[in-house]
């Protein structure tokens, strides 16, 4: 691992130099999460991640705050929390790619590049001739990957896209929330921006999969990846429960499809039990001397658990009311009853399992202090993930980046400066 980074291996090995993806150069010109998710995973796994941003702007996120990143005498940055959650293992170059000069350099730096992404309106980069037709014409190459809001194609193809749109638009808020006639029923979003996260790992996957097809071929491809497409298809069971008849609807935290599978209330809080099985379920039975439920017609199989809901989750509740949380936990754990507690997120990242698999790392950033940030979740046995750059601020590689990539001179790099191509 680089002096850059004083995280170790979660298997506290040393960190090769070289990673999965060390061969590999990415031109990421997109912002927000989506893109910047997708660019920072292939980073993670070693590969040059190059972020061009606009000058004296940047991604949109630098500016989300608070909270915001301090200096180590503790004035805020301009760099929020949230850009320092999707932007580590990148170099930051601020071009103006509005101006001829900036499309030339962008358009130099793709030729050397095996991966592009952005996340423009459909169309946006034409103008620019930074469109996917544009570059694979002098780069054949290249895996260019667009994600935008609704794809390439159909009625929607040049709306905006956004996370929150998307939950509400492809369901996900419909089957989320409480139920309808309960207090404080009505849809819901999810807590994070969920569906631009899933389209960032489905960004990498496919970026993975054209560089694969390259290897075979020895040319690159467009990959059209929309966001309202994998909100869609991350409906999972309950896309399918609707195509085979059934009727998904908010649950609250019940599932449509297993029982008991939810939160229940304790003496001290709550709690959450998420019983799969028969066989789970009469361990559970046992677990708690009520025997008589798993022998009971209405609730020994999942089926009839399902029909017979309220009936069985009125009986769990009243019992499981009647002891603090960390006790029903202790008591389950030996007949193998998946329970555990609704944490916070402060709880979260002091719970033993989460420090024993080093999820929080720390990485000393530009300003100057050690940052702290949240692992990848990748675990590789030969060629493990590493934290070689700190999420960079503005244009602090522009010039070492376009020095030795292009090969620019000062003097070149000045009068562009001075321009205001890049900064």
């Amino acid at each position: 691992m680089s002096n850059n980074s004083e995280a170790v291996s979660p298997q506290g090995a040393e960190v090769p130099a070289v990673g999965a993806l060390a061969h590999l150069r990415v031109l990421d010109l997109s912002r927000v999460l989506a893109g910047p998710w997708a660019s920072q995973t292939l980073g993670d796994l070693g590969a040059e991640v190059i972020k061009v941003e606009r000058p004296g702007l940047g991604d949109d996120t630098r500016l989300w705050g608070p909270p915001f990143l301090k200096t180590p005498e503790g004035a805020d940055t301009r760099d929020s929390a949230y850009y320092l959650c999707a932007n580590r293992n990148k170099k930051s170059v601020a071009i103006d790619f509005t101006t001829p000069a900036g499309q030339a350099l962008l358009r130099d730096m793709a030729l050397r590049c095996d991966v592009l992404i952005e996340n423009f309106k459909v169309g946006g980069l034409a103008q620019y001739g930074l469109d996917a037709e544009s570059l694979l014409a002098i780069n054949p190459r290249l895996v260019y990957c667009s994600v935008t809001g609704f794809g390439q194609t159909g009625p929607y193809a040049e709306r905006a896209g956004y996370d929150f749109l998307m939950q509400g638009m492809g369901g996900l808020m419909s089957i989320t929330g409480r139920p309808d006639g309960e207090a404080g029923a009505g849809p819901m979003k999810v807590g994070v921006a969920l569906t631009d996260i899933l389209t960032g790992l489905y960004a990498s996957t496919a970026i993975l999969a054209a560089l694969r097809a390259r290897d075979l071929t020895g040319v690159g491809q467009h990959i059209d990846l929309a966001l309202l497409d994998v909100q869609v298809a991350c409906l999972a069971n309950q896309g399918m429960n609707h195509l085979y008849g059934g009727a998904p609807k908010r649950m609250g935290n019940a599932h449509p499809n297993t029982v008991p599978y939810q939160d229940f209330p304790t003496r001290d809080g709550h709690m959450i039990l998420a019983i799969g099985n028969d066989r789970q379920f009469a361990s559970f039975c046992r677990a708690v001397d009520r025997t008589a439920w798993s022998e009971d017609p209405r609730f020994q199989r999942n089926a009839d658990r399902i029909a017979h809901r309220s009936e069985l989750i009125d009986l769990m509740r009243a019992l499981t009311a009647t002891r603090p949380t960390a006790e029903w936990i202790a008591l389950f754990e030996p007949y193998g009853v998946p329970c555990g507690p609704i944490n916070t997120i402060s709880e979260v990242f002091q719970d033993p399992q989460v420090l024993a698999r080093g999820t929080q790392i720390r990485m000393t950033h530009a300003v100057g202090s050690g940052i702290p940030l949240v692992a990848s979740p990748i675990r590789l046995s030969k060629t493990p993930v590493s934290y070689r750059h700190a999420p960079p601020l503005l244009g602090q590689d522009t010039e070492s980046v376009l020095a030795e990539l292009l090969s620019l001179s000062s003097e070149r790099l000045a009068e562009l400066k001075k321009q205001g191509v890049v900064a």
